[in-house]
């Protein structure tokens, strides 16, 4: 390693401050990024904290433009502020006692994470009176005495799912909030194809952070489908076009026959002797 020694003024020069500073964060999973990549005469370190300022040991002079920080903002509804410094390269010592940096918006993981798509399984009753949805809670990355929570887990009954439902091709909506994973509605008409999707709804949060990202949809079967309806044009052409092959070798390899049949009666015949008159 070496020294330098600079003016203050010169280190803000040489060391560039960092922009856009950011966090993203889904199902506990947080990263924090920023701009520009360094030059080889500079490196980013990462600071973070609550009142006291931490480092993670991969974020220290490092050349990348982003930390990952999920295993340490172990208190889930703590504020934190991260603060990005612009300091010399690995192994370049300095007299510069503060390097220049720039602070990232406050974060709260218990607020602010994004909750991601929610599966769920679709199952009609037997009689068609009841349409029942099984929801899977998506996993964090946060873990607790060795096993992987979800994100029932950490927001236990402040968590709900909200289901959007409505008749297949049709534009219009319905809506009901569920407090448990196992979601039964009862109201829909009997024998008709509905499509649904589910979402995180925690009422405790603030604005466009209470909803999580919608799942993918999910139809119901129409009893009263059409084979247009179930089947794309696509498919039915080649089961059409497979149809008429087939009748078109069954006529060919019949009129061969025919012929072939024809021919030996007819070799037979020019073949008897004359009969005596």
């Amino acid at each position: 390693s070496y020294h330098i020694k600079l003016p203050v003024t010169l280190s803000f020069y040489l060391y560039p401050k960092a922009q856009n500073v950011t966090w993203k964060s889904t199902n506990f999973k947080t990263i924090l990024s920023w701009e520009p990549k360094p030059s080889a005469d500079y490196s980013y370190t990462v600071e973070f904290s609550t009142g006291n300022k931490q480092r993670t040991p991969h974020c220290i002079r490092s050349s990348g433009t982003m930390c990952d920080l999920s295993n340490s903002l172990t208190d889930l509804r703590a504020d934190y502020i991260a603060d990005v410094l612009s300091e010399p390269p690995l192994g370049v010592t300095s007299d510069i006692i503060e390097f220049p940096y720039t602070s990232s918006p406050r974060f709260c993981p218990y607020k602010d994470t994004e909750i991601g798509r929610p599966d769920f399984k679709l199952e009609v009753s037997g009689d068609k009176k009841k349409t029942t949805l099984y929801v899977t809670d998506p996993l964090t990355a946060v873990f607790k005495d060795g096993r992987q929570l979800n994100i029932r887990d950490i927001f236990s009954d402040e968590l709900q799912y909200k289901v959007t439902y409505r008749r297949n091709k049709s534009t219009g909506k319905k809506v009901v909030i569920s407090k448990t994973n196992e979601i039964v509605l009862t109201d829909l008409d009997r024998g008709e194809s509905y499509c649904f999707n589910v979402q995180a709804y925690i009422p405790s949060r603030v604005g466009d952070k209470q909803l999580g990202e919608l799942s993918q949809t999910q139809c119901s079967k129409d009893d009263n489908q059409s084979i247009f309806e179930m089947y794309s044009v696509g498919v039915i052409a080649a089961a059409i076009f497979l149809i008429l092959l087939l009748i078109g070798i069954i006529i060919a390899v019949t009129v061969v026959c025919c012929k072939r049949r024809q021919n030996a009666l007819k070799s037979g015949k020019e073949g008897m002797p004359l009969n005596d008159v």
